[in-house]
């Protein structure tokens, strides 16, 4: 008999009816996420008959799902005996990540193209302003943009920075510096970074400039840069999907009992 708090069979659980998340789309997000674990190391992927079972879906909407796969490169559909992980795409090899932020954001500007879509001086939302130390009406430089590689959207970052900072960032400037860059250019130095990781839903705008679905997931990055006198100097906001893209941190032993190693968070709101 099995124990009362035994975990759901892993393979026996339907994808869930999430209004606006295509379930193709979410079976393809659970079948990449395994391809890149190294699941399947046979290389052979189950066949469709056993997805439709274990998922609770349609035929079709497996095949749709294995056709998403097939077209990123991760799997090729052979007649007659089933669907394969390409050999040169697997096992994913995980980047060396930097312990610099400078030369994070050097390599992120490197590695993409980006478009400018909005650049503004205004008052920013009451969150933003308070992490910024902004005083009442006092006004901020705002920055949107979509960063890409080879056309494919990538990130979507929203930035805020003093308005005494922000004199020299403009739609013509970021299109040929990255943010970090004019502001050093200017002196600043960066100092302490305060980051928050979560997750939001794709909302009609951002799945447009991210080329994805309604109601699909996004990792979404909470920045706040300060100077080396524990002065606010950048608010931003870096939205990327799971499918594209994956956050990694390398901790150092000295700092692993610190919250440079992270801490979890819950919001639960209280039992009635």
């Amino acid at each position: 008999m099995k124990p009362a708090n035994a975990l759901p069979d892993p393979d026996a659980a339907p994808v869930g009816r999430t209004p606006g998340t295509a379930l193709h789309r979410q079976l393809f997000m659970v079948l990449r996420d395994e391809i890149v674990r190294g699941e399947y190391a046979s290389g052979l992927l189950p066949k469709e008959e056993s997805l439709c079972e274990r998922f609770g879906v349609s035929r079709i909407t497996v095949r749709r799902a294995l056709a998403d796969l097939a077209a990123q490169g991760l799997v090729e559909r052979r007649h007659g005996r089933g669907t394969f992980v390409r050999s040169d795409r697997l096992p994913l090899v995980r980047a060396r990540p930097s312990l610099s932020l400078i030369d994070s954001l050097r390599q992120a500007a490197t590695d993409t193209q980006v478009q400018v879509l909005r650049v503004e001086q205004t008052e920013p939302p009451l969150d933003v302003a308070a992490l910024l130390q902004l005083a009442p009406g006092e006004k901020a430089v705002h920055a949107l943009r979509l960063r890409s590689i080879d056309g494919t959207p990538v990130m979507l970052t929203d930035a805020w920075v003093p308005a005494r900072l922000g004199r020299q960032v403009t739609a013509a400037t970021l299109r040929k510096q990255a943010l970090y860059e004019i502001l050093l250019a200017q002196g600043v130095k960066f100092g302490r970074v305060i980051q928050e990781i979560t997750a939001e839903v794709s909302d009609p705008v951002r799945a447009r400039l991210m080329q994805t679905e309604v109601g699909m997931p996004l990792l979404k990055i909470v920045r706040v840069i300060h100077d080396p006198q524990a002065r606010p100097v950048q608010y931003i906001t870096v939205t990327m999907t799971p499918e594209r893209s994956r956050i990694l941190m390398d901790i150092p032993g000295e700092t692993v009992n610190t919250l440079s190693a992270g801490q979890f968070l819950h919001e639960v709101p209280p039992a009635r």
